[in-house]
């Protein structure tokens, strides 16, 4: 009887032990971020405005732009009427006194030369012959202590407006005056204007 050979049996493999995961670590509760408020641009609102708008609805008339080329012409237009009406006003009524050129007629009165004309030496009037006379008489006095050169006189003939209407000059027959001398001045003129009624003296300016 031939012997029973009794191989030997592999122990099966052990298995191996079954993998438990780690546990999560635990995240933080979730906090809503605050919502902000929704901002419209102007171009967002324009064009929903824009398309809510009727076809019917009322729109202000077109606005044509400025036309700068008129109004400057109107301007100049109108600065033109108000210079040739001021020339008007002071050609029939004369410079106002008020106007810094209206007191520049005569040149400043010399500190030491008294200029006397008085009025009952003026003569104005019209001749027989139809021509009109005017005349007068006066005189230059040195009141300083120093000799004084005597200027020219200007004589200015005024209508009932204050108007200048005719004037001329008067050269003094003598340029110098010692202290306390003086001059005596007649003048007389036949040419003046027929409106002339008021006439003033003084020293003409350079």
């Amino acid at each position: 009887m031939a012997p029973v050979v009794v191989e030997p049996v592999a122990a099966e493999p052990e298995s191996p032990p079954p993998f438990v995961a780690a546990p999560e670590p635990a995240l933080p509760p979730m906090v809503e971020a605050p919502i902000a408020p929704r901002v419209y641009e102007d171009d967002a609102v324009s064009r929903y405005s824009d398309e809510a708008r009727s076809s019917f609805d009322f729109e202000p008339p077109f606005q044509p732009r400025r036309n700068w080329l008129r109004m400057w012409t109107i301007a100049a237009v109108l600065f033109a009427v108000i210079a040739l009406a001021a020339v008007a006003a002071v050609t029939r009524y004369g410079v106002p006194d008020w106007l810094p050129i209206a007191n520049t007629t005569f040149a400043r009165a010399q500190p030491d030369l008294v200029l006397d004309f008085p009025p009952n030496r003026q003569d104005r009037r019209t001749l027989p012959n139809g021509t009109e006379f005017f005349g007068a008489s006066g005189t230059i006095t040195n009141v300083g202590q120093q000799r004084q050169t005597v200027p020219s006189i200007l004589i200015v003939l005024r209508d009932r407006r204050e108007r200048i209407v005719y004037s001329y000059e008067v050269a003094p027959p003598k340029r110098t005056l010692a202290p306390g001398e003086s001059l005596t001045i007649n003048e007389a003129v036949t040419d003046v204007p027929k409106s002339a009624k008021v006439a003033e003296i003084g020293w003409k300016p350079n």
